[in-house]
C-alpha cells in the first residue's frame, strides 16, 4: 500500500508551501523506504522543493506505485521487506525506465556496482545529508529534462559509429557487435560525452559537471563506479583510465 506524503493541491501543482525547483515544476518523486522516520524526513524535504511526493513502504508496493504514477524519479532503499531494492529496480526498469537514486546502508563498491548494473542511475550510502539528497534528485530530474529536449532537437542526427560500436543519440540506443546493450540514462550520457571526443581525456570533475550537473568534485567515486558499470556492459577495451586525471574513449578497430 502506498501513502501520499503530503498530498498535492488540486490541479497537480506543487505541495503547499513548496517552491518549484527551476526547470522541474510539478515533478513527481516516489520514495520507497520501509523506515517510517527516514521516509517521512525524505518526503518532507523533497516536498519543500515543490515536488509531488509519494511513499511506498515495501518493495512490491514500490513496483505498484511506479507503474501507477510513472514518477519522474525514484528514491529507493536497497533493504526492503518483500522484495529488495535490486529486484524492485529490475522490475521497474523492465516495465518503463525511470531514473533511480538508490540508498544503501553498506558502503561496499560491489553492492554499488550491482545496483548500477540492474538499472540504478545513482546511489548514496546511509547516513546521508538531506541537502545532498536533494541535489542528487535535482540532477536526475535535469537529466530527464535534457534527454527529452535532445530527443526533440536532434532527431535527425545519424548514429555515432566507431568500429563495432553504434550510439544512436536520437533513439538513445547502443549496439556493440550487432547486439543491443541496455544502458541507464546516466550511463548513456556518460558514454556519449566520452565518445563525442575520442581519445580525449575527460577529467572526473568535468564529467561530474556535464553528466551529473554537480558543481563540486565530491562525487568522483560515482564517476568511477559508472565507468566500471559501462565496462561490464560494453567490454573493458573502450574506456581508458588515465590515473589521477580521468577517462578517455578508445574507438575499437573497424
Amino acid at each position: 500500500m502506498t501513502t501520499p506524503t503530503p498530498p498535492s493541491p488540486p490541479g497537480g501543482g506543487p505541495a503547499a508551501g513548496g517552491t518549484p525547483s527551476p526547470g522541474q515544476p510539478n515533478a513527481t518523486v516516489l520514495v520507497v523506504e520501509d523506515e517510517p522516520a527516514i521516509a517521512a524526513a525524505i518526503a518532507q524535504r523533497l516536498s519543500a522543493e515543490g515536488w509531488r511526493v509519494e511513499v511506498a513502504r515495501d518493495g512490491l508496493a514500490g513496483v505498484d506505485a511506479a507503474t501507477r504514477l510513472r514518477p519522474d524519479a525514484i528514491v529507493l532503499d536497497v533493504m526492503l521487506p518483500g522484495i529488495d531494492g535490486l529486484e524492485v529496480t529490475r522490475r521497474i526498469q523492465a516495465d518503463h525506465p525511470i531514473p533511480i537514486l538508490m540508498l544503501t546502508a553498506r558502503d561496499d563498491e560491489t553492492d554499488m556496482l550491482v545496483g548500477l548494473g540492474v538499472g540504478a542511475d545513482d546511489y548514496m550510502t546511509k547516513p546521508f545529508s538531506m541537502r545532498e539528497l536533494v541535489a542528487r534528485v535535482k540532477a536526475l530530474l535535469r537529466r530527464v529534462e535534457r534527454a527529452s529536449q535532445a530527443a526533440v532537437t536532434v532527431p535527425a542526427d545519424p548514429p555515432m559509429v566507431m568500429g563495432d560500436v553504434s550510439i544512436d543519440r536520437a533513439q538513445r540506443r547502443v549496439h556493440r557487435g550487432g547486439e543491443e546493450v541496455h544502458l541507464t540514462p546516466t550511463e548513456f550520457e556518460l558514454l556519449v560525452m566520452l565518445a563525442s571526443s575520442p581519445k580525449t581525456v575527460q577529467t572526473r570533475e568535468k564529467l561530474l559537471a556535464e553528466v551529473w550537473d554537480w558543481a563540486d568534485a565530491s562525487g568522483t567515486r560515482t564517476v568511477d563506479s559508472h565507468i566500471k558499470a559501462l565496462r561490464r556492459k560494453l567490454g573493458p577495451d573502450l574506456i581508458r583510465t588515465v590515473h589521477g586525471v580521468g577517462y578517455a574513449f578508445e574507438p575499437p578497430a573497424s
